[in-house]
C-alpha cells in the first residue's frame, strides 16, 4: 500500500534532506502519541514513516548519505518489530528527527 503517491511520484525529490527527515520525524511523532492508545493507528503511522524513509533511501541525492539513513531504517524496525537488539526506543528516533524539522525551518 502507498500512503503517499503525489511523493512516490517526483514531489519528494524536491525536499531537501532536512525537510525528509523531518517529515519522516512528523510520522514517528505520531506514532509514539498512537503507541499507547491505538494500536492501528500507531502501526498505520509506523508505516508512513517506514515508506517515507523508503523515500529517502530511494533518493539519489543522498548516495553518500545512504549508510546513515539505512540504518536509521534498521534501528526503527529493531525498535518496533524486533528484539530491541540495538536497545532504541522510537522517543530516541523522536529527538534525532527533530533536529531535522528545526534545520529545515530555519532555512525557509
Amino acid at each position: 500500500m502507498v500512503y503517499h503517491p503525489s511523493l512516490k511520484n517526483g514531489k519528494w525529490q524536491t525536499l531537501s534532506l532536512a525537510e525528509q527527515m523531518g517529515n519522516i520525524g512528523s510520522e514517528i511523532s505520531r506514532a509514539i502519541n498512537w503507541k499507547e492508545r491505538d494500536e492501528e493507528l500507531f502501526e498505520k503511522a509506523i508505516e508512513r514513516g517506514l515508506e517515507l524513509l523508503d523515500f529517502t533511501i530511494a533518493d539519489p541525492r543522498w548516495r553518500k548519505r545512504l549508510k546513515e539513513i539505512v540504518r536509521v531504517r534498521e534501528f526503527i524496525c529493531d525498535s518496533v518489530f524486533g528484539d530491541k537488539e540495538y536497545g532504541n526506543s522510537l522517543e530516541d528516533f523522536d529527538r534525532y528527527f527533530l533536529s531535522f524539522a528545526l534545520a529545515a525551518r530555519a532555512r525557509k
